[in-house]
């Protein structure tokens, strides 16, 4: 290790069939946001249209309509607005950090000279990134921690 020097993190995709000529693909790099809302945003927006998923995290960001939470569910209310599963929330937060990766994945899009309204997202993750430890400072001199893992993003569209 070299003191005095600050590495810069290598980031890869974990999509490894990528084309230039046929795919195209953006990134957020540890977003501090719910690891278990942006799983659960991933996996709703996964196999849209690149416009549809737009406009559905434009709506959860007014709260017009929830993502449905498959997996992290417990001690989260039902929706009615929900159809085939009840358990929802709206991740607003989150929705907004994703949106912008989905903004960037569209000009990639116009900038390949693809159609955005015809690109289809065939991958998109949430991964868990870097720990930020925080405490809380306590009664008596003690403390709690206050841990927050960032999240990385990754989204790989194709146009059918």
């Amino acid at each position: 290790m070299v003191y005095g020097r600050r590495e810069v993190p290598q980031f890869a995709y974990s999509f490894k069939a990528f084309d230039p000529a046929i795919h195209v693909r953006a990134s957020g790099r540890e977003v501090n946001i719910s690891p278990k809302a942006a799983r659960e945003i991933c996996n709703t927006v996964r196999l849209m249209t690149l416009s549809k998923a737009i406009e559905l995290l434009e709506n959860v960001e007014e709260m017009k309509s929830p993502i449905p939470f498959r997996r992290h569910k417990l001690k989260v209310g039902h929706r009615s607005e929900l159809e085939g599963f009840p358990s929802g929330s709206y991740p607003v937060r989150a929705a907004k950090s994703i949106l912008n990766v989905l903004r960037n994945l569209q000009a990639n899009c116009e900038f390949k000279g693809m159609d955005p309204d015809r690109v289809q997202l065939i991958h998109s993750s949430a991964l868990a990134g870097r720990v930020i430890k925080d405490f809380v400072p306590r009664a008596h001199g003690s403390s709690s921690p206050n841990f927050h893992t960032l999240v990385h993003i990754e989204f790989v569209g194709r146009e059918i």
